[in-house]
């Protein structure tokens, strides 16, 4: 986390590659960023073997190439302030490997999820500067790693964004404070944040939320300081976006 975070605050991005399963995987969790974090859509992308057709089919010849993976990260206009996270329950798909090999060639952080022992990754030679490898045991079904390798795979990816994004400042306490109100759900659950957080009625949420032209955090601050949007929003620049930080300046 320490590593990702690091690179967003210079304006690096994070790209998950995998194939298959894993590659969908990395695809839905950079997907829900926007609308949970308030990040802009290409913070986190996600790139899957065999491309945009591989997510709703399989497409079991894609993940073969080395060569394919590298040049997924030219066609992406990957530099060194990114972060190239490969997914790969064996550790050794060519597509994802080939695309760690040339993020490490490129000067950038690599890292590697998987569900195979760090021996087997050793003997397979596998290249990445941290490696996260959970044991999740045999699969109920043998050979069908979308299952339990899946799971871990699915929640390692879950925390490495959320942890990320809560040092960014992207939540107050344990409650997302930066989402995007792309709907009415979430228009509604903007509400019941502030009404949460700063204990006033769902009248006046709205109200002060529409003031701050949608945008909960600069509500909040300016329900908990007491002061106009403007200020609000001055007081978020000068404190990065961190709510507190904004409450103590």
């Amino acid at each position: 986390m320490d590593i990702i975070t690091e690179q967003f605050k210079v304006g690096g991005r994070l790209f998950y590659v995998g194939a298959g399963t894993s590659g969908r995987l990395g695809i839905v969790d950079a997907s829900e960023c926007p609308p949970t974090f308030g990040t802009e859509p290409g913070m986190v992308q996600g790139i899957i073997a065999g491309g945009e057709k591989a997510i709703f089919k399989a497409q079991e010849g894609a993940e073969d190439s080395p060569e394919h993976g590298a040049q997924a990260l030219i066609e992406n206009n990957v530099n060194h302030k990114d972060v190239i996270c490969g997914i790969a329950a064996s550790g050794r798909t060519p597509f994802v490997r080939g695309a760690l090999d040339k993020a490490i060639s490129m000067g950038c952080h690599t890292i590697l999820v998987t569900t195979n022992s760090r021996e087997q990754l050793h003997e397979l030679g596998v290249n990445a500067e941290t490696v996260i490898a959970p044991h999740v045991g045999p699969e109920v079904i043998a050979g069908s790693t979308r299952m339990k390798s899946g799971t871990a795979q699915k929640m390692i990816l879950n925390m490495l964004t959320t942890a990320s994004m809560i040092r960014l400042g992207k939540s107050y306490g344990n409650i997302m404070v930066d989402l995007q109100l792309t709907n009415a759900k979430l228009r509604e659950r903007a509400k019941r944040i502030i009404m949460e957080i700063a204990d006033v009625e769902y009248e006046k949420a709205s109200a002060v939320l529409e003031a701050a032209n949608g945008h909960v955090k600069t509500a909040l601050v300016m329900l908990l300081a007491d002061v106009d949007a403007q200020t609000a929003t001055e007081k978020l620049l000068d404190a990065d976006g961190f709510i507190k930080n904004a409450l103590q300046g």
